[in-house]
């Protein structure tokens, strides 16, 4: 019984910071487009770190470097898809870190999909409002959420963060067999089977 209390509170912390993260960063996202719309013109360049950085307004109806421009709608669907999966992933995880990282991407999802039904004419359709321009791609800070998302997702994964309890008890039981083995004079690990 106290375990599911345990486990319940633990549940309550992570939605907590997932809402938090996730309210701050789509103000952040909406706040700073906003801002974009009503101060830069179609056309004009600020530079803010010469060869690097600048702010250029631009309404894109795709994707990531303007792919998919034609079909606005299908990414949009993908946008509430991925924002569902994310939420689904958050109370599927014992892990703050993985909380964290999908509060992130969700922010990101969700900031550029308020973009396309904001901003549509038909189904689905509106373009995200893009003015951090690398030179290479425009983009916005929902954006960056989503990269930073997706960078520390590889890191968790490539580091082996635990997902779920069965990885954590996983992880905990070859822990003890190595430590068992390293105590009775084996040469080395107990490698997993």
């Amino acid at each position: 019984m106290a375990s599911k209390s345990k486990q319940q509170r633990r549940l309550r912390e992570r939605v907590a910071v997932f809402a938090c993260i996730s309210v701050i960063a789509l103000i952040l996202d909406q706040l700073t487009k906003w801002w974009a719309v009503h101060t830069l013109h179609a056309g004009e360049q600020v530079v803010i770190i010469p060869r690097m950085l600048s702010l250029t307004l631009v309404r894109n109806p795709g994707a990531s470097l303007g792919m998919g421009s034609g079909m606005t709608w299908l990414i949009s669907l993908i946008a509430c898809a991925a924002c569902v999966v994310l939420v689904w992933l958050m109370v599927k995880t014992i892990s703050m870190a993985w909380t964290v990282m999908f509060a992130l991407a969700f922010s990101g999802a969700l900031g550029n999909l308020i973009d396309r039904i904001a901003y549509a004419d038909g189904f689905l359709n509106g373009k995200v409002i893009d003015f951090l321009n690398y030179g290479w791609s425009v983009g916005n800070v929902a954006d960056v959420f989503l990269c930073v998302a997706g960078v520390g997702i590889v890191i968790m994964l490539i580091a082996g963060v635990p997902f779920s309890q069965k990885e954590l008890d996983r992880e905990i039981a070859h822990y003890k067999e190595n430590e068992a083995a390293m105590l009775h004079g084996s040469s080395g690990p107990v490698q997993e089977g």
